[in-house]
């Protein structure tokens, strides 16, 4: 077939194969990277025995590692040019030792040593840097078409959260392989080291498949010109970062959404088990709430756009997130209302609107800031730039990492304990809803910030083209 005259200039248009083949890359980084995000922190206070406190040690230590080594690998990927594809290749030689080190991290064998923690987790993050950064680059290489961008985006978005709704099953897939006689004694999420294991193989062997399906379906077409990919240096990294403001803002935006996503996600298992009392099926049932309306608004995310704007959609949807925490924050607080668990999957439901939908189409900012270092500077270091918002959103889940365990520690919650004090129970509801809520505040005047509108992005994008012609 011949191209048309835009996709010759690298405004191509994707087939919904296609489209579905990239967001199966993000579905499997989320069976594979969002099980650590939500689970790993209650895997290692609840089933390996690592007190809350050591634990926010070891994931700030691991994001220190992430701060080294994701500038890198960058690096590598930018001046690099594998025969696979410059990007997709990374999909397969990172995402092997990827699923294999994020099983060993649920393998209960060296139970309670620090040691073989440290060495498991900081493994596993430096092998989704080798993922996610490039796969990240991936996206801006597709096309220029800003429209097309965006409904690759929500496509993306789409697939991630099928991945996410898996995730968030993991405690009635967990019930499943207890064994018979422990399964009236494991309650809330179960806690048998035999169930985990099983259960994370599963899921990460199912991403590896779908990162090989993203592999097949992707076709690089916007890439750097191979004389300049070879004076790629690391230093660059930091340069565009001080020249790039737009590029700051999402970064910035990036830290401030990843920390608030980090801190809820981490402790909803501690509220759900001790807040809530609730069974497998119910905190399942809170859980895919979290991730539902991602197949309802989604697929409206460009027409909302259109509508109301990008920042317009980010203020609708980051304020509609802070009233689902307040609703959740005073139904919990009342005795009256906490009884009535649909109360709390309402206020789930609203919270988890706002949430997935803003930092679902956050993504689609990052070939614009791509796009816009381009212009500046007639460079397009996809891999950089990706490294960069790899750092900012890994920074923002270090916090979410970090938080949790701190709070725990310093509210005196024990594993040991089926009820915990009024003290550690309000600590855990202060990190599902008081602490994300002021993340979401501050992220509203964070992106107030952002200048590139559809508008300038077609004008910036269509000038590249005239000057590499």
């Amino acid at each position: 077939m011949a191209q048309t005259a835009s996709e010759a200039k690298g405004f191509y248009k994707l087939s919904w194969l296609q489209r579905i083949g990239f967001g199966s890359g993000d579905m499997a980084q989320n069976l594979i990277y969002q099980t650590i995000s939500i689970w790993l922190l209650f895997f290692y206070t609840n089933v390996f025995g690592i007190k809350p406190g050591a634990a926010a040690t070891m994931f700030l230590v691991v994001r220190l590692v992430d701060v080294l080594w994701d500038p890198i690998v960058g690096t590598v990927i930018d001046k690099g040019n594998p025969k696979w594809g410059k990007y997709r290749s990374w999909l397969i030689l990172g995402g092997i030792p990827l699923v294999a080190l994020a099983i060993l991290c649920f393998y209960n064998g060296f139970s309670g040593s620090l040691l073989y923690a440290y060495i498991t987790y900081v493994g596993m993050s430096m092998c989704y840097t080798l993922v996610n950064v490039p796969y990240g680059a991936l996206n801006s290489s597709l096309t220029r078409d800003t429209d097309e961008i965006t409904v690759l985006t929500s496509t993306r978005m789409f697939m991630a959260n099928l991945g996410a709704l898996a995730v968030k099953s993991l405690p009635m897939v967990l019930a499943l392989f207890v064994p018979a006689a422990m399964r009236s004694a494991d309650s809330g999420t179960p806690t048998d080291p035999r169930a985990w294991f099983i259960t994370i193989t599963i899921f990460a062997l199912v991403g590896l498949v779908l990162l090989f399906f993203c592999f097949s379906q992707c076709k690089e077409r916007v890439v750097m010109d191979k004389k300049e990919a070879a004076n790629v240096k690391v230093s660059d990294l930091w340069m565009e970062f001080g020249r790039n403001k737009p590029l700051r803002v999402l970064a910035f935006f990036f830290i401030t959404a990843f920390a608030m996503m980090s801190v809820g996600n981490a402790a909803d298992a501690y509220f759900m088990k001790y807040n809530v009392g609730a069974t497998p099926f119910m905190t399942t049932a809170f859980m895919w709430l979290g991730t539902i309306p991602a197949f309802i608004f989604m697929p409206l995310v460009p027409a909302i756009k259109r509508k109301i704007g990008k920042k317009g959609m980010f203020y609708l949807f980051l304020g509609t997130a802070i009233v689902g925490m307040a609703m959740m924050y005073i139904f919990v607080s009342i005795p009256a209302i906490k009884e009535h668990f649909v109360m709390l999957c309402i206020a789930q439901f609203v919270k988890s609107t706002g949430i997935i939908v803003a930092t679902g189409y956050m993504w689609a900012l990052v070939p614009e800031v791509v796009a816009y270092g381009e212009y500046t500077t007639g460079r397009r270091i996809a891999g950089i730039v990706n490294a960069l918002t790899g750092i900012f959103f890994k920074a923002g889940m270090a916090l979410g990492g970090v938080v949790p365990g701190l709070v725990l520690a310093l509210v005196g919650f024990n594993a040991e304990l089926s009820k915990q004090t009024p003290l550690a129970e309000q600590g855990i509801l202060w990190l599902v809803c008081v602490i994300p809520a002021v993340l979401l505040v501050l992220a509203i005047w964070i992106i107030s910030k952002y200048e590139l509108s559809d508008e300038k992005m077609d004008e910036i994008n269509k000038a590249i083209e005239e000057r590499n012609a």
